[in-house]
């Protein structure tokens, strides 16, 4: 007769193993954290969890145990906070550095190697050269996710080794199923941002905060003077590539304006390059369950939105309750 401890084994054994996996789409990411808060409450634990650009980073908050610190700091960041964290590069093949940012998450979430986790992680990275899909599973978790993040144009390329370059996963993989299920997922729950974008970055606008638009520009002009970091960003922005930093805060807010300015224009192509390949990718590989938070209205660089992002995740994944109901004790 088998013993207690020894049909626990079986049944764990037996028992599916469940993959979460969190696609890309920028500021939209925050949504993955309301997901998997959703799935908690659900009595969901995910086996592993896998990433896509800002997956990856919401991934490895998550799978390093550090969630909560990481969501108290984003909760918190204002279109000023951002700003700061964005270091402008004027060489290097990105108008970004992105050391400051990976700074910053590194204080919330740590750098342990991601063979070290308490889940099971891995992300997606795109390798400039040769334009193959990478899959990060060992080494240093911040390298993954800078990796995974670079989008082009915006993230200067990781430099992995003298001659290969990494950039944003989202380009070959937005929402990286088959990583999953090559990680030996039965059961795979992914998070897909991209659904309802197209068009609407130009045409459909928020409302903003309690702040004016009036008010918000009389604030960025006074961090821009008293700010030592915020003036040397604006600086090299002006010099570098003519633009104005509050041409830049347009893309943090909705704007009411008839012609799209540059990064309006950047955010859009992005976002149809990434609902065609969600598409094409998930109809080939298609999860268990597909979350599709609406987010049409936030835009590539909303970071400040965070909790109405959190909110809609967990909605989203409400949405889905009859699903989760049918896989039954499976989950």
């Amino acid at each position: 007769m088998a013993t207690s401890s020894g049909e626990e084994l079986m049944a764990a054994q037996k028992r599916p193993k469940i993959a979460l996996v969190l696609g890309s789409g920028a500021a939209r990411g925050w949504a993955h954290i309301g997901v998997i808060h959703e799935l908690t409450r659900m009595g969901i634990t995910p086996d592993m969890v896998v990433g896509s650009s800002v997956g990856s980073v919401v991934g490895g908050a998550y799978a390093s145990g550090n969630l909560e610190e990481f969501e108290k700091w984003i909760s918190s960041l204002g279109r000023v906070d951002i700003i700061r964290l964005l270091d402008a590069k004027m060489t290097g093949g990105g108008f970004l550095q992105g050391t400051s940012l990976m700074n910053a998450i590194k204080k919330r979430i740590g750098d342990p190697n991601i063979e070290d986790l308490e889940i099971p992680y891995a992300c997606v990275a795109t390798e400039l050269g040769t334009g193959r899909e990478v899959w990060l599973r060992e080494g240093s978790l911040l390298d993954a996710c800078r990796a995974s993040i670079a989008l082009p144009g915006m993230f200067a390329p990781s430099r992995c080794s003298a001659d290969r370059l990494l950039v944003d996963g989202g380009l070959v993989n937005p929402v990286p199923v088959s990583l999953a299920r090559a990680m030996g997922g039965d059961i795979v729950i992914a998070v897909n941002l991209n659904g309802d974008l197209i068009g609407r970055h130009f045409f459909v606008h928020s409302s903003d905060d309690s702040t004016s638009e009036e008010e918000s520009d009389r604030q960025l002009a006074e961090f821009e003077e008293k700010d030592s970091v915020v003036a040397k960003w604006a600086a090299k922005m002006k010099a570098g590539f003519g633009v104005r930093l509050d041409s830049y805060i347009s893309s943090l807010r909705r704007k009411e304006s008839p012609d799209p300015g540059l990064f309006d224009v950047i955010a859009g192509s992005v976002d149809i390059m990434q609902d065609r390949i969600t598409r094409s990718r998930m109809a080939g590989e298609p999860p268990d369950i597909h979350i599709t938070p609406r987010l049409g209205h936030i835009g590539l660089m909303d970071f400040d939105r965070a909790r109405e992002c959190i909110e809609e995740g967990c909605a989203a994944t409400r949405r889905k309750a009859d699903e989760f109901r049918e896989l039954g004790d499976t989950l």
